[in-house]
């Protein structure tokens, strides 16, 4: 086979893999299925791709580049810490809120062999617009953001996998984080009166959250 047809078989696997990822999620790419809809025969879906998770990944790989990553700018003269992380923010996860179940493979995938591809990608794309965001400021500043938000990132990201936050819900969180990461927060922090307020709900989901931390951790333990 030429390289042209070769390169028509390896469009045509993908686009179908991508199909089923937005159909049925994951789970529902099957390497069957993919040769039969591309019109290839199962050896070659295996020559090109010799798992099923590196098939899934080149497939990603290719939705983000297109849906993801070719809209992220980089920072304009002027443009603050606060607006270039947010506008990054919202131009990697519009896109999975229109397309939920790409996020999901995607979570699914770089925890699989071979997602570390994706990882890299990320980095390749938004690590530019980072360093330039960030040029000059403290060190440690920059070291507390580089911990904090990449992991608030991969935690909401698995709780929506999990299915235990809509998707809807991720961006708003992120943005809010943002926000603290960049403002001054002496004022909010500090307690303006001695007079008990009632409990605020968001510390029942703190409290809840911790509790199902402590409770996974000595189920693993045993």
């Amino acid at each position: 086979m030429g390289k042209d047809q070769e390169s028509d078989a390896y469009t045509r696997i993908i686009a179908v893999v991508l199909e089923l990822l937005a159909e049925n999620g994951y789970d529902g790419v099957q390497l069957r299925t993919v040769a039969s809809r591309a019109h290839v025969s199962l050896t070659k879906v295996y020559k090109l791709f010799p798992t099923r998770d590196e098939l899934i990944v080149s497939a990603l790989e290719q939705w983000m580049t297109e849906h993801t990553y070719a809209e992220v700018a980089p920072v304009t003269p002027g443009e603050s810490v606060r607006d270039a992380m947010t506008r990054v923010l919202r131009c990697v996860f519009e896109p999975w809120e229109k397309h939920p179940t790409m996020l999901e493979a995607y979570h699914h995938a770089r925890t699989a062999p071979g997602g570390h591809r994706l990882d890299a990608q990320g980095v390749s794309a938004i690590l530019p617009i980072a360093e330039a965001a960030l040029r000059g400021l403290d060190q440690s500043y920059i070291e507390d953001i580089a911990v904090i938000l990449p992991n608030m990132v991969m935690a909401l990201i698995a709780r929506f996998a999990s299915g235990t936050m809509e998707i809807t819900a991720i961006l708003p969180i992120l943005e809010r984080t943002v926000y603290r990461l960049t403002a001054d927060n002496e004022s909010a922090a500090t307690i303006r009166s001695a007079t008990p307020t009632p409990q605020h709900p968001a510390l029942a989901n703190i409290s809840t959250t911790l509790g199902q931390m402590v409770t996974r951790q000595e189920g693993s333990a045993r």
